[in-house]
């Protein structure tokens, strides 16, 4: 079954401060490029042999390598997208999660860091194994990002989210991503995984 991109054109015509749509069409573009990618990855898999894999090269095992780029490129985008949108509606279980840890400026103040440390992503998760909020920096889609994590809120730090608005001005960037974050989303997200703490029970 083929991916199919999800319409975001919801989150033009001036729904977001900070955001033109020119930005946004360019990004939607990129994203779908991932979706492509992955539906031909997906498809060549079905009859690429696997019978010799091997570091050096091999069509099966060069598909391998690639698999998770796509699919993370593809999937971390409409997370992204999705937690956008901004409005103020906070569930109070994580609420009370960021309050554990500082507060929400705190948590975004984490956030932004994170973002800052270079083109990338920044990742506010649900780690599963103390059940608290952890930000983590990834360098690539594929590369680095850490296991038993529930994915919260979502930043991309490409250059390409933010050079037709911004410029160099990673900074500015990020400061309109916070005032446009859409906290019903990121509520659902942490909702639906719960609040305890450590892993959740099978």
């Amino acid at each position: 079954m083929a991916y199919e991109p999800k319409n975001y054109e919801h989150l033009k015509g001036g729904a977001m401060k900070g955001f033109s749509d020119s930005q946004l069409d360019l990004h939607f573009t990129l994203y779908k490029g991932y979706l492509v990618k992955l539906n031909e990855i997906e498809e060549k898999l079905t009859v690429a042999s696997n019978a010799k894999p091997n570091y050096s090269f091999n069509e099966y095992s060069e598909l391998k390598r690639r698999e998770a780029v796509a699919f993370n490129g593809s999937f971390l985008h409409e997370l992204y997208f999705e937690n956008l949108g901004g409005d103020a509606t906070i569930s109070p279980k994580i609420q009370k999660a960021m309050d554990a840890q500082g507060g929400r400026g705190k948590v975004l103040a984490d956030l932004k860091a994170a973002a800052l440390c270079g083109p990338g992503w920044a990742l506010l998760t649900r780690n599963r194994r103390d059940g608290k909020l952890h930000s983590y920096f990834v360098a690539e889609h594929h590369l680095g990002l850490p296991i038993e994590q529930d994915l919260i809120l979502v930043l991309d730090s490409w250059e390409h989210a933010f050079m037709v608005d911004y410029g160099i001005r990673r900074p500015e960037y990020i400061n309109a991503f916070m005032d446009n974050i859409k906290w019903s989303e990121v509520s659902r997200r942490f909702d639906e995984v719960g609040a305890g703490g450590g892993r959740p029970q099978p």
